[in-house]
């Protein structure tokens, strides 16, 4: 809600479809686009503030826009009205630009230096947005399982200083999920070539003890593809199903409907992704999970801005950019596998760094009384 982009190629796309009293006030976003950013280098760049031309052109293009809608109600052509909306919220957002958001120019690699770009106001705090709708509400309840750490929510949201934490018990008992941490397999970037043997073996040890469904859980598509692979090589026997790039509602149907209760194999899938969170597959229908990642978001220059201004505002950069991030994911694909009181299972947490004291103590409370090895 508190972030807009706009993209060259969508001014473009505005632009031809546009009536031709409007085609010059678009035209004016686009020189003042390119003179407001042609110093600035690509692929990526964090601006350090809104550019002034460039924000004034926009709102005389909405303006313009508006005032051929009030004149003529007929609908938009679709990509004039994409990128009026995309103006809109661009505009809006720029009048409130502060250290809460990041201004990012991008471009996809190989693209021209300006006719393919991205402009980006970034929120990665909102909490000056939600402090004062908190402040005018009665009483606000925030509740989810993954609430946790209370003070990065706490930062993030805006939330008063007198809000009262209530961790409410599981109802889940520690005895329904054993929890093991493959404490001699890495699956750091430089490690992921010399992880997939060790993690084969130990599902197929696994899956040899209690044979069932499970849920097998990679940071990427390409690492989960060579672990897919490994598996399938070293246990033959083991039905194995992939998740893939951009599956269909149907497809993703067909991906859970092989967690049957009499079923058995082992589905590969991403975390963080369609199958990470929001299924429920009780009972028989799925025993375990193998998290092969601590979920970490990818080192890349946005997250790094994120990571550099989270250390500017709360001390703690790393963990409110990658740490925090990345162990919710991690929790939410695990707490697949208990959903409901009957349920027993096995949770498998590959990597050594799993191990580690502010990692273990992310990890949810009632974990903790079950097999930890």
């Amino acid at each position: 809600m508190f972030t807009a982009a706009l993209e060259r190629p969508q001014l473009r796309a505005a632009r031809a479809a546009a009536p031709a009293h409007l085609k010059g006030a678009l035209e004016k976003v686009g020189r003042s686009w390119t003179a407001d950013t042609k110093a600035a280098p690509l692929p990526y760049q964090l601006l350090p503030e809104i550019p002034q031309k460039l924000l004034g052109s926009l709102q005389e293009a909405t303006s313009a826009i508006t005032e051929h809608l009030a004149q003529d109600p007929a609908p938009l052509d679709p990509a004039l009205q994409d990128f009026y909306f995309a103006a809109l919220q661009f505009a809006r957002l720029a009048e409130t630009f502060g250290e809460h958001s990041l201004l990012d120019l991008a471009r996809p690699e190989g693209a021209q230096r300006e006719r393919d770009s991205t402009l980006c106001i970034r929120n990665v705090v909102p909490a000056p947005f939600l402090a004062p709708r908190f402040a005018l509400a009665h009483s606000t309840t925030l509740f989810s399982a993954t609430l946790s750490p209370w003070h990065y929510f706490a930062d993030l949201l805006g939330l008063p200083p007198d809000t009262a934490w209530i961790d409410v018990e599981s109802p889940f008992a520690a005895g329904q999920l054993e929890v093991h941490v493959a404490r001699g397999v890495s699956t750091r970037w430089r490690d992921r070539g010399a992880s997939l043997t060790p993690i084969a073996t130990l599902m197929g040890e696994q899956y040899a003890r209690a044979p069932g469904n499970y849920l097998a859980f990679f940071s990427s598509f390409d690492y989960l593809d060579q672990a897919a692979d490994a598996c399938a090589a070293r246990h033959p026997g083991i039905p194995i199903w992939r998740q893939e790039r951009r599956m269909s509602e149907a497809e993703r149907a067909a991906f859970l409907a092989r967690f049957t209760l009499d079923g058995r194999g082992i589905g590969f899938a991403v975390l963080g992704g369609a199958f990470g969170e929001g299924i429920d597959l009780p009972g028989a229908r799925l025993i375990g999970a193998f998290v092969a990642t601590l979920g970490l978001p990818q080192v890349n220059p946005v997250n790094e801005e994120l990571r550099r201004r989270m250390d500017a505002m709360f001390g703690a950069g790393y963990d409110y950019a990658y740490l925090y991030p990345g162990m919710q994911k991690v929790v939410q694909a695990a707490g697949r596998v208990i959903r409901t009181e009957e349920d027993r299972g096995v949770v498998w947490l590959i990597d050594d760094r799993f191990a580690r004291a502010d990692v273990a103590v992310l990890l949810p409370r009632w974990w903790r009384g079950g097999a930890a090895t």
